[in-house]
């Protein structure tokens, strides 16, 4: 009987994994099955571009996964039964119920906008965190007239591409920015430094150490009392992991992430894995992976790699867990590439201008490759599934946990 491995989620970290698992294991002793919400990949990391207009190329799932083995479930997950080890979906095509058995989990369903629970924001902002919200967005830019407000709030990552993108697609719109702390100080004084010369020559207005606390249609409240306008609001505060793993037995934090070992394996649940923003993991000096495609790819690595060693009787994976660099786009022709130490924190060396622009969109279309051709890259290697009684592959549970958290 075949290993059935269930991955939900199909973005960059679900997608990774599923291809990386097929080109582990061999065919004839695994069942793959990818379950996905639509039918396409999207690039959550250019939701910024589609919002001012920009065409972005279409990838069908199906494609990408055909020739591999794993098998395409276009459904909407409505539960997880970590104990009875099935998952509940709504097919798309008949929007039949159905419910699904596993050997091994692989959860993925990654994160959504988060309000932070301002008033207004959920009836009145807007948001990129996925293709409906950036189209959502898009169109409503597109109604306005020249002169008119934008105020993105949040001065992460995600608020600074958002920012900048906008300004430069529309130079007619009065685009402003509104950040709980200084512009970009988390980036080396280099870092900084580049950043608000973008901001400056594209007329973006920061209202720095600001803190939005209401939305209404055509104005924001700050925390000081401040009014200030906003045809659009454009909520960029943070990321909200889906809820269902919440409403599971797994064990997870207080924010719904699932707390995992080092090998992306559930404290709680042996069977399941997170990867992503789903999952709590730890990475150097014992500080928590942020939310971010920079950290998603690699622990979809290592959950396939954990896996295919488990079910094959190979050595588990050691892969650092670690970050290099920050990758920010400015619009199309400006970039800031920030250095940053293994656990996320800036150092002096930075690359800004164009040739970091060409360098971000290379990192953006090495990820869509990545996903776009599973079977490609690393050399394929097929290992054979162990057939050994569920009794004794309990029994080394402990053990091969124990490896997994003192390498990591």
């Amino acid at each position: 009987m075949q290993h059935r491995i269930i991955v939900l989620g199909a973005g960059y970290t679900g997608a990774v994994a599923a291809g990386r698992l097929a080109r582990r294991l061999h065919r004839d002793d695994v069942a793959i099955t990818l379950v996905n919400a639509e039918p396409d990949f999207v690039e959550r990391v250019r939701m910024h571009q589609l919002a001012v207009g920009q065409q972005l190329r279409p990838r069908p799932l199906g494609d990408m996964l055909a020739g591999t083995g794993v098998e395409l479930r276009i459904a909407r997950v409505t539960g997880v039964d970590a104990d009875r080890r099935t998952v509940a979906v709504l097919d798309a095509d008949d929007g039949r119920e159905a419910e699904l058995a596993y050997d091994t989990l692989v959860y993925a369903l990654g994160s959504g906008w988060n309000d932070q629970g301002v008033p207004g924001t959920a009836e009145h902002a807007y948001e990129i965190a996925g293709r409906p919200g950036a189209r959502r967005l898009g169109e409503r830019l597109k109604g306005l007239e020249a002169g008119q407000s934008v105020l993105v709030v949040g001065g992460g990552l995600t608020g600074v591409e958002a920012a900048t993108e906008i300004a430069e697609a529309r130079p007619d719109l009065d685009v402003s920015l509104a950040a709980r702390d200084g512009l970009g100080d988390w980036l080396s004084p280099k870092g900084r430094r580049h950043l608000r010369k973008v901001f400056d020559g594209l007329g973006i207005t920061v209202h720095e150490h600001t803190s939005v606390t209401a939305v209404e249609a055509d104005r924001v409240t700050t925390a000081d009392g401040t009014s200030l306008p906003a045809a659009v609001t454009v909520w960029t505060t943070g990321f909200a992991v889906h809820p269902i793993a919440r409403a599971t037995a797994l064990e997870v934090t207080d924010t719904g992430r699932i707390v995992v070992d080092g090998t992306m394996r559930s404290v709680s649940h042996a069977d399941v894995y997170a990867i992503g923003d789903a999952a709590m993991a730890m990475g150097p000096g014992g500080k928590p992976l942020r939310m971010s495609c920079a950290s998603g790819i690699p622990t979809a690595w290592q959950a396939a790699d954990s896996i295919a060693a488990r079910l094959t009787g190979g050595k588990l994976p050691n892969a650092p867990l670690r970050y290099y660099n920050q990758c920010v786009s400015l619009g199309r022709r400006e970039g800031l590439i920030q250095y940053v130490t293994a656990d996320d924190r800036s150092v002096g060396a930075a690359l800004t201008g164009r040739f970091a622009a060409v360098y971000k969109e290379l990192v953006c279309k090495g990820a869509a490759w990545g996903v776009a051709h599973p079977m490609l890259g690393l050399p394929t290697r097929r290992r054979r599934v162990l057939r050994r009684p569920a009794a004794a592959t309990a029994a080394t549970t402990a053990e091969t946990t124990a490896a997994a958290e003192a390498s990591a």
